[in-house]
């Protein structure tokens, strides 16, 4: 870890694309540990963690073993690196680890981050020989590392205006710049996109030769029905999945939200892509059920619903919304939990965010009036405090404080919250595995 922390700093100062331009030389020297992997690369702005895993937990329905690489880890790196949706163990992750970065010291070969975490899976699905895969690309489409590992099912959950510094200030050039790494010859599997994106979209892929493409919403289709409730997890709900191939009904949403439902749809459509390639069978409908019905994904509207943090007791929602957008999809679901429970008091929110985040933005689909704890992370590109209180709207009725970093963050918002309150723990991905940690979670 604090090797990858070093080369997050890039002390050596070179240019992004020279760092991206060395993962395929890097996987060369390694002999080419991607050279047996089939599956999908998942891109998008949001709902690209979910999609995967309930992709991982389709595919491990078929008795296929499928290694998974989500993005990004939470609490240690060894959460990117799965094996039918559980993380490796820290010895499997340094003894990968340590042959990439023998290879990078040996040859020269400074990468980014992203590079080594995806060439560090590929060796590592290599060691256990690991064929099938399904990989979450970080940022980009074509520039993302793992798009070196050559799958060949393009998975787009959505696109959405996020890091315009890396990808462009408009949802046309973040689209070209996501569905760039489609090759000939891919199946193509679009979540439902916003006309501007849809049309950017087929413009690229006109451009391609070969190609088999489903759309949400025209080959693909799915509806969804409540059937009833779960406790702290709130309404049961079955999904039915029409694709070209199959259809799939009765299928278990375990994670909340109705985003979900579409994320659901997105991954069963790709499971059948793989299948149409040849790469598994068909699910079968029970044990798909099932799998899908133990599918959970941490810090994506996670409760504890007996969270403590020193003296104090209480319920923690912890969601890794990074965007307006993702905030407004999980809104309904933190208001729902806000009315739960016998506690008479607002939910406090902590907020952390990146430096180039729409801070204003995130926080516009919750109560002005709720009160509000601003922190800072320990990664490099976290904003200050004081940073993103100076990008509040002005109108915001709620008490505001700030925080050093996470801990005493949470500390400040159990004495705004009192006994048996609810803490909302919001904008950061890093945030939500502070947390985790702090909360005594182990990585999961």
């Amino acid at each position: 870890m604090d090797i990858l922390a070093k080369v997050h700093e890039n002390p050596s100062g070179l240019p992004r694309r020279v760092r991206q331009a060395n993962v395929s030389r890097l996987l060369e020297v390694l002999g080419r540990p991607e050279r047996r992997l089939r599956g999908m690369l998942v891109v998008g702005t949001n709902g690209k963690g979910s999609t995967c895993a309930f992709a991982v937990s389709a595919v491990a329905a078929t008795g296929v073993q499928v290694g998974s690489m989500p993005s990004p880890h939470l609490q240690e790196p060894r959460e990117r690196i799965r094996i039918d949706g559980v993380p490796v163990t820290r010895a499997e992750y340094a003894a990968a680890f340590t042959e990439v970065w023998r290879v990078i010291e040996r040859h020269g070969l400074p990468v980014l981050g992203q590079g080594i975490y995806a060439t560090t899976a590929a060796v590592h699905f290599r060691r256990a020989s690991v064929d099938l895969a399904v990989a979450e690309a970080s940022i980009g489409g074509s520039r993302a590392a793992a798009a070196e590992l050559g799958l060949d099912v393009k998975v787009v959950t959505g696109i959405g205006l996020d890091h315009t510094r890396l990808l462009g200030g408009s949802l046309t050039e973040i689209t070209q710049a996501k569905i760039a790494g489609v090759q000939d010859g891919d199946h193509v599997v679009l979540g439902r996109l916003v006309p501007e994106a849809a049309t950017s979209a087929e413009r690229v892929l006109r451009k391609r030769t070969g190609l088999s493409v489903w759309r949400m919403d025209h080959e693909i289709h799915y509806t969804a029905r409540a059937v009833g409730r779960d406790g702290n997890r709130g309404p049961v709900t079955l999904v039915d999945v029409t694709t070209p191939r199959a259809v799939h009904r009765d299928l278990p949403c375990s994670l909340s939200g109705a985003h979900q439902h579409h994320n659901l749809a997105l991954a069963i459509a790709s499971v059948d892509a793989m299948a149409e390639r040849g790469y598994i069978r068909e699910p079968e409908g029970e044990q798909l059920r099932s799998r899908l019905a133990a599918t959970h994904w941490p810090g994506r509207l996670e409760l504890i619903p007996r969270a403590r943090l020193r003296n104090w007791a209480g319920r923690v929602l912890l969601e890794g919304a990074t965007n307006p957008q993702g905030v407004a999809a999980v809104a309904p679901e933190i208001l729902c939990h806000a009315h739960a429970g016998d506690h008479s008091g607002p939910p406090v929110l902590v907020f952390a965010a990146m430096h180039d985040k729409d801070v204003s933005g995130m926080l516009v689909p919750l109560p002005s009036d709720w009160p509000l704890v601003l922190t800072r992370t320990d990664s490099h590109q976290a904003a200050s405090p004081s940073t993103l209180h100076s990008h509040l709207m002005p109108g915001r009725r709620g008490p505001c404080l700030t925080a050093e970093d996470t801990p005493s963050a949470l500390h400040r918002a159990t004495e705004l919250a009192g006994p048996g309150g609810l803490i909302v723990v919001l904008g950061s991905l890093r945030l939500v595995g502070e947390s985790r940690t702090a909360l005594g979670l182990q990585p999961a």
